[in-house]
């Protein structure tokens, strides 16, 4: 009798039969639209933010296109959203595993899409731009002027269906049971939808430049690494989101979301100038974003958060409210704390400010204002994913550090204040007796505190 442990699930979408590029995209574009099409609450996270209506999803895969030339062609996909009269139109591009979108083809479609009256162009691959709202191939800006242009990487779409099932909740059992075979699917390495899993082909030649101090200002490595670690930045976020139920982003300026290319360069120069890469992550109700630094000279990457002191109390009260909050928190974490009016900070590691936390009063008499607590991981040197690697030590020290520190620290608030009973009037007792009125008084000075 065969062991039932070796017997594979049947499974809505299979990842079995798969073979080569064109099969894996064809699969992958038909799974995700027809998921789309009996999900109604997964087509609305997909579709809702681009001005799709709320109503009946009708999907198409490889729709046949005439040419003016007499050529065909055939988009992936065609998405069609009905609500009374209103008719949302979108065409549909995908690329799977290392497959990238092309300037011509997408030029095409928009062409097309313009010339049907069509909505949007929606491309999805596993190219992760640097900024949301940017578009890794770049297009004639002509032809968005009747057209709109939207990707998504294979990263988001995982991570929306998953915040639709686990959090935000399907209706209908039987349609979340869909989605979940479609992130099955998805998870699975045969799917073509892979992961963040490289720094390019810059990392290594920028890393050996900053060591040897010999990286300059007009090194392209730079601008190419800058724009590889904000996609790295946003797919941390997506990940950590996704375990969070919850949509963490990278923070940029109003300047930066308008131009990213500002980011990038102001990127590229601290690199070039200090060997550092930084962004900043923000995460719903956090007491502050979650700051990373990966430090190439020193070869480590620090993820910090700052937290305000408490607005009354002793120095000591201050830094113990906040020992309480970081009871789990590793030894090796180092706090610091900063004074009013002082630029320089008090820094130590928890496990000596555990003993002492005398050690972060600096100046006497100077009052605390707020503190800065931080982790530090060794930072991996190559260029892909796995042991030793760059992107799996930020993607560790990010979701370490939150977990060990984030999600523990809460901002301080004020307790309400409290009515007063007889028994809180001080009275002085040198006075005699009966001169001393011991009927409560607004003036009257409270025992507490």
């Amino acid at each position: 009798m065969v062991d039932q442990q070796t017997w594979n699930a049947a499974r809505l979408i299979p990842t079995s039969g798969i073979n080569g590029a064109e099969e894996q995209e064809r699969r992958a574009t038909s799974a995700l639209l027809a998921v789309m099409s009996a999900v109604r609450e997964f087509a609305r996270s997909v579709l809702g933010p681009l001005g799709a209506p709320a109503g009946a999803v009708e999907t198409f895969i490889e729709v046949p296109f005439d040419l003016a030339d007499g050529r065909r062609i055939f988009p992936d996909g065609l998405i069609r959203v009905k609500r009374g009269t209103k008719v949302w139109t979108a065409l549909v591009e995908v690329k799977t595993g290392a497959n990238t979108l092309t300037t011509e083809q997408l030029e095409q479609y928009l062409d097309v899409a313009r010339d049907r009256g069509y909505d949007y162009l929606i491309t999805i691959s596993n190219e992760l731009p640097a900024a949301a709202g940017t578009h890794p191939t770049p297009v004639d800006k002509r032809k968005l002027k009747k057209v709109s242009l939207q990707h998504y990487s294979w990263t988001e779409i995982l991570s929306l269906a998953v915040l639709q099932r686990q959090f935000r909740g399907v209706a209908d059992p039987d349609q979340s049971w869909i989605l979940g075979e479609l992130i099955r699917y998805l998870e699975h390495p045969k799917s073509g939808a892979m992961e963040f899993d490289d720094m390019g082909a810059s990392w290594v030649p920028l890393r050996d430049a900053v060591a040897s101090g010999t990286l300059r200002a007009n090194d392209k490595t730079a601008t190419d690494v800058a724009l590889r670690f904000d996609a790295l930045l946003r797919f941390a976020s997506l990940r950590l989101g996704r375990q969070l139920g919850t949509e963490v982003i990278p923070v940029l300026t109003r300047a930066e979301s308008d131009n990213p290319a500002l980011r990038t360069s102001a990127l590229a120069s601290r690199l070039v100038s200090e060997g550092v890469l930084v962004g900043e992550l923000r995460i719903p109700n956090a007491v502050s974003p979650l700051k990373v630094t990966a430090d190439l000279r020193a070869s480590k990457v620090t993820c910090s958060f700052e937290i305000d002191a408490p607005r009354e109390g002793r120095p000591l009260t201050r830094i113990n409210w906040l020992l309480r909050q970081l009871k789990s928190a590793p030894d090796m974490t180092r706090v610091e704390a900063f004074a009013l009016r002082s630029r320089v900070a008090t820094a130590e590691l928890l496990r000596d400010v555990r003993e002492a936390p005398a050690k972060l009063i600096g100046e006497p008499g100077k009052e605390l204002k707020s503190f800065t607590v931080a982790c530090t991981f060794p930072m991996g040197a190559k260029r892909g994913t796995g042991r030793g690697a760059f992107i799996d030590s930020v993607l560790h020290a990010v979701e370490s550090t939150y977990e060990d520190i984030g999600q523990a620290l809460k901002p301080w608030s004020a307790a309400p204040p409290r009515l007063r009973s007889q028994e809180d009037v001080e009275v002085d007792t040198s006075v005699d007796e009966a001169l001393v009125s011991t009927a409560l008084s607004s003036v009257d000075e409270s025992t507490e505190g």
